[in-house]
């Protein structure tokens, strides 16, 4: 398949950079270098001098296929499969979603890893036994997905934010509850916020600093009066599933909120296997049929593979901040 479009995920940078500063980064010759802090190095031992392929999801046309995919030469697919920031990709044909005609090769290239990721969070807390949810990050696109599905299945979400603009943007879109964390009174309205929906399970993509600790303290807080006191708080189970790394600082875990709870990592792939193939299939098909509106992608900027490596190009959705969503379209460059 010739790629003519892959977005810069999270997840993409996270190969692309490792733990190098983007503030570090600088020409040398053809090679942009970058400064991995010293403390991170043991981390990223088995990473160092290892080329990688970049690229989690992608779309474009069918040029050549085996006799068996005949049918598909010339058709627009989308494919989850890595190594998408490149001109061409040899990829199985099962692999492979065929594209309906009214939606673009731009929209197709995006419909996996934010719209899976998304829906396998509300499937994961079905499966065990939540019944609401705490998401940070919120008015990333994933987060804007989470908003649409959640109002959409009736599921109450809680989202936080940091800024005004980015509460705004989701209130726009018909969140309900939306708690910014910058402001003085964020740990009562986060208590208040959980208690009217009854989330006991977050979905965190800061993964530094102490949000974790403090949304499982108001999970706690938000939950009725014990009738007879014991020091190990309530026996409702509270969980945090850290998802993402905006922040690379430790996980301060402040623990005010009993001994009923938990912490840990999540993957989406992990997820998939996890919830198993029906599930999986569910999913996928809601991506494919509601790909122009709950699972909508928006774009500051489409660029050429030669331009993710220009300083100024890359210190810009290296951010991974809300509005600096990048697409590639690798046919700009051929």
């Amino acid at each position: 398949m010739a790629v003519e479009a892959s977005p810069i995920n999270p997840s993409d940078l996270g190969v692309l950079l490792g733990a190098v500063a983007p503030g570090t980064l600088r020409p040398d010759g053809r090679d942009l270098v970058g400064t991995v802090p010293e403390a991170a190095l043991p981390l990223y031992r088995d990473r160092l001098d290892t080329p990688l392929p970049v690229g989690n999801e992608g779309a474009g046309t069918v040029v050549g296929a085996g006799p068996e995919a005949a049918a598909l030469i010339g058709r627009r697919v989308a494919v989850l499969g890595g190594s998408m920031w490149a001109d061409y990709r040899v990829v199985d044909a099962a692999a492979v979603v065929e594209l309906p005609d009214d939606v673009s090769t731009a929209e197709g290239a995006a419909l996996f890893v934010n719209p899976l990721t998304a829906l396998s969070m509300v499937e994961t807390m079905r499966a065990e036994g939540h019944s609401a949810l705490v998401h940070t990050a919120a008015a990333s696109n994933l987060g804007q997905m989470l908003v649409r599905i959640c109002a959409a299945d009736g599921i109450g979400l809680v989202n936080i934010v940091r800024r005004a603009e980015q509460a705004r943007l989701l209130r726009d879109l018909g969140a309900v509850h939306v708690v910014d964390s910058a402001q003085p009174d964020f740990a009562d309205r986060l208590t208040e916020a959980i208690r009217e929906t009854g989330a006991t399970l977050a979905f965190d993509a800061i993964g530094g600093g102490s949000l974790a600790g403090e949304i499982l303290t108001a999970m706690e807080r938000a939950q009725p009066p014990l009738t007879s006191y014991t020091p190990y708080g309530t026996t409702v189970h509270k969980q945090v599933y850290i998802y993402g790394s905006l922040d690379f600082s430790p996980t301060v875990i402040d623990r005010k909120f009993g001994l009923t709870w938990s912490v840990g990592g999540y993957l989406v792939t992990t997820a998939l296997g996890r919830l198993g193939g029906e599930a999986a299939g569910r999913m996928r098909a809601r991506v494919l049929a509601e790909a122009k509106t709950t699972f909508a992608s928006g774009y500051a900027q489409t660029i050429g593979l030669r331009d993710v490596l220009e300083p100024e190009v890359l210190a810009v959705f290296a951010r991974r901040s809300t509005g600096t969503k990048y697409l590639i379209d690798p046919s700009s460059d051929r």
